[in-house]
């Protein structure tokens, strides 16, 4: 792909994200998926919209992509994304294995008008009972159940 293409798909990822605040639909991100030089997938933030923390540019993006594929993985895809990815949606990102990321806006842009991520990835680096969440493990023997049932079964699509 050429850097004039790739420029293109950014500026539609860019346009999706203005588009998404003149319309008051949610934040100031935008997202494509694109295969074979062709756009495949679109998504804008959505979140307020939609009553949906998870609603990111980025997700909507990549389960839009899967949807039209059909498949639970993005191999073969490149994203574009009008801001560099919060910790969920990098991680969404990882688990839809693209081949490659785009972005225009930095996580510091972002930190600038209220959407900073900072905290995010500080509560993750810390161990599990010093985060701010509180959280406990429950009944981890009854729930290897499922765990041991999945590797040991001929069921499973692998991913």
């Amino acid at each position: 792909m050429t850097e004039s293409e790739e420029i293109k798909f950014m500026q539609e990822a860019i346009k999706l994200s203005v588009i998404n605040v003149e319309e008051g639909k949610g934040g100031p991100f935008g997202a494509i998926v694109v295969k074979d030089g062709k756009i495949i997938a679109y998504g804008a933030n959505s979140v307020t919209a939609t009553n949906d923390p998870t609603a990111h540019a980025e997700v909507v993006a990549i389960r839009n992509a899967c949807n039209t594929l059909q498949t639970f993985q993005l191999d073969g895809c490149d994203i574009y994304t009008s801001c560099e990815p919060c910790p969920m949606c990098l991680g969404a990102i990882y688990w839809a294995r693209p081949a490659r990321l785009f972005y225009a806006n930095s996580k510091e842009d972002a930190a600038a008008i209220q959407f900073d991520d900072k905290f995010i990835y500080e509560e993750i680096a810390k161990p599990i009972d010093q985060r701010q969440l509180f959280t406990k493990q429950l009944l981890r023997s009854e729930a290897l159940e499922a765990f041991v049932k999945w590797r040991d079964s001929n069921l499973k699509a692998e991913y």
